[in-house]
């Protein structure tokens, strides 16, 4: 209570001389921060487990950051070229999907320089050990048997990601939960050492159900599968939609039935039909009605097609204008300085950089 007391009457001062701080404080009270990295076209997986549901964030919430989290994805050897290709594609990619750069902000992490500036002062507050046993590090080093300085300190950099705009709630996976642990911790340490600052952001945890492979409904459809059967890409064309889930593994049961454990690659195609046609799995099990798995194919299909044409057919457009992506994210990336660098400039007082 003392140490309390002590940090309150310390600073509040302070934050009455930084008149544009409280103001930001006072209107990013409610701010939501995704970031996804800048990995190409997303599939079908990530739209309907993820990017659906940003987009209906930007209409509920008054402040919502879409960061394309470019530093984040050169922890793992990376291409230039295909790098800089890869963020206007996933720039098209949101954009099509429904992000409003007029409602929300739409930016490229590495372009507001205090992010990682950020990072730096929260690595000096985070422990090894407390790092060590996060799963990126331990997935991904063992993968190699080796790891980055980057890729061991990647969840202090989310920290900063999430922290510096002061959002109370982040949409993760399940797999992201122990990061936001991290995210928590390190605003709890922050506020204990400096006085009162951050909130603590909370999970939003997204109801859709996973999307797995096409070809093997036990993991989830990735980029990365060697088989190219396995995952549809969103701006795949209508043939090759059709061709996949032609493919998808299924079993020797002709009715369809929604039963993960028992017949999950049945189960994963009513998951997908539900989705993209917006219908209860019930209401996707009845309109399968008296079709054999092969004819209900066929169905899914066509719900996909559909589903994503007016995506893909604005990717393409927006792809046609590479100088319209790299403005749009210019400004988006000025508006997050905007918020950033206030707050940045609190936090370098308090440390006693100025």
């Amino acid at each position: 209570l003392k140490t309390s007391i002590k940090y309150n009457f310390k600073y509040a001062r302070k934050l009455i001389r930084a008149s544009n701080l409280a103001h930001f404080i006072h209107n990013q009270a409610s701010s939501r921060f995704l970031g996804i990295q800048p990995t190409g076209v997303p599939h079908l997986g990530n739209y309907l487990g993820a990017l659906e549901n940003w987009v209906a964030l930007q209409n509920q919430y008054p402040s919502v950051l879409y960061s394309i989290v470019d530093l984040h994805s050169i922890t793992q050897p990376q291409d230039p070229d295909k790098l800089r290709n890869n963020i206007l594609d996933m720039a098209a990619s949101l954009l099509a999907c429904g992000i409003n750069p007029e409602k929300a902000i739409l930016f490229q992490q590495s372009q507001v320089s205090e992010h990682a500036e950020f990072c730096w002062i929260l690595g000096c507050l985070t422990s090894m050990p407390r790092l060590r046993h996060l799963p990126q590090w331990k997935m991904k080093s063992k993968q190699k048997n080796e790891g980055s300085v980057g890729l061991y300190i990647y969840p202090v950099l989310q920290a900063a990601d999430i922290l510096l705009y002061k959002s109370t709630h982040v949409p993760v996976g399940e797999d992201q939960v122990q990061h936001l642990e991290l995210a928590q911790d390190l605003a709890r340490i922050f506020n204990l050492h400096y006085g009162e600052l951050f909130p603590e952001p909370h999970a939003l945890l997204s109801s859709t159900r996973k999307v797995k492979s096409l070809r093997d409904p036990s993991s989830k459809m990735s980029k990365s599968d060697s088989q190219p059967m396995a995952t549809i890409s969103i701006t795949d064309s209508p043939d090759d939609i059709a061709l996949k889930i032609r493919r998808a593994v299924t079993d020797f049961t002709s009715e369809v039935t929604f039963d993960p454990q028992a017949r999950p690659g049945v189960s994963n195609l009513v998951t997908i039909h539900a989705a993209v046609a917006r219908l209860s799995v019930e209401e996707a099990v009845s309109a399968a009605k008296g079709l054999d798995t092969g004819a209900y194919k066929g169905l899914v299909s066509e719900a996909v097609i559909q589903r994503l044409a007016p995506i893909r057919e604005e990717i393409q457009r927006l792809k046609a204008d590479p100088a319209h992506l790299e403005a749009l994210l210019a400004l988006g990336s000025r508006r997050a300085r905007e918020l950033a660098a206030p707050m940045l400039d609190e936090v370098r007082h308090r440390v006693g950089f100025s």
